[in-house]
């Protein structure tokens, strides 16, 4: 299951246009919301997460559907902004600000995020119908309003509205109920392939990777092998699968971070990308993993 900082947002709902498909055409200023820069993004936008709830759209003239979903958000956002539940619409137009789409690790467009107390938690792509729009804001407000941030949605709970699924998605969750898991990583990587960057897709892929790599393991051989043989970097792997598998990422991080420092060459980069699938599993801001960051930018340099 996705670790969130406040509980499971609504998923994807629709196939996203890649940036690099698109064709060339005057860039023309938003008509909704506050453009979102390097500057203000720092300054303001962030800082106003903390006090209410900001939808953010990444879009480009260029597309359409970019069109399309601004003047939904931008008709909801109007009628939201004297009502008990007022929420920031900012913008992103990822032709002119191009690396505040890179730092928000933007792929495609249209993608609105939601931003909740500086953390930023994708909600969909494309464009969905108004409606399915106003039941993910309205949850969203819900879920953030649990954090101390706004006000809950009067009659919305936040276990009331759940999106549709991604079709890949669906038949991920319905092979890892017949226990297929090779079924399950087939069809998240063909959400990769049509929604490249899919952060939700990426997480279901390493947690479905993790399951495969230790299936059929007997943990105290695992942890037996690896205790006696700490250059047998295979066990070393496995035996921090299974560490994270039972939730003791300490452990596995510093399993492997060793592993990083006593190996060189195509073995320590084998380690090292090991050790960053498994950063990939735990919410980008526990400390443990901050932590972790930290000691292996120390063992590498």
């Amino acid at each position: 299951m996705s670790r969130t900082p406040f509980g499971e947002l609504p998923k994807n709902m629709a196939q996203a246009v890649d940036l690099s498909s698109l064709g060339k055409a005057p860039a023309p200023t938003p008509e909704y919301g506050i453009a979102i820069t390097q500057k203000n993004l720092v300054e303001e936008i962030l800082p106003a997460s903390n006090a209410q709830v900001v939808i953010a759209l990444c879009w480009s003239p260029r597309s359409t559907q970019s069109k399309d979903i601004l003047a939904i958000l931008g008709e909801l956002h109007i009628a939201d902004a004297t009502g008990p539940n007022p929420w920031i619409l900012a913008t992103v137009n990822v032709d002119q600000e191009n690396s505040v789409a890179q730092a928000m690790q933007v792929q495609s467009v249209p993608i609105a995020i939601a931003i909740i107390q500086e953390q930023l938690v994708p909600l969909f792509e494309s464009v969905p119908p108004k409606e399915q729009v106003r039941l993910v804001i309205d949850k969203v407000i819900t879920l953030a309003a649990e954090r101390g941030v706004g006000n809950v949605v009067e009659g919305v709970a936040s276990e009331d509205v759940e999106p549709p699924l991604e079709p890949e998605e669906a038949a991920a969750l319905d092979a890892l109920e017949k226990n297929d898991l090779q079924g399950a990583i087939t069809a998240y990587n063909n959400w990769l392939m049509r929604s490249p960057g899919n952060q939700q897709a990426q997480l279901g892929l390493a947690q479905v990777e993790l399951m495969a790599r230790i299936e059929g393991s007997i943990p105290s051989e695992i942890f037996a092998i690896a205790e006696s043989q700490p250059t047998n970097f295979d066990m070393q792997m496995k035996a921090a699968d299974i560490e994270v598998i039972q939730g003791n990422y300490d452990a596995a991080f510093s399993r492997m971070i060793n592993a990083v420092k006593n190996s060189t060459g195509d073995e320590q980069k084998k380690n090292r990308d090991h050790l960053l699938g498994l950063f990939k599993l735990v919410d980008p801001a526990d400390p443990q993993l901050i932590k972790a960051r930290q000691a292996l930018a120390s063992a590498l340099f």
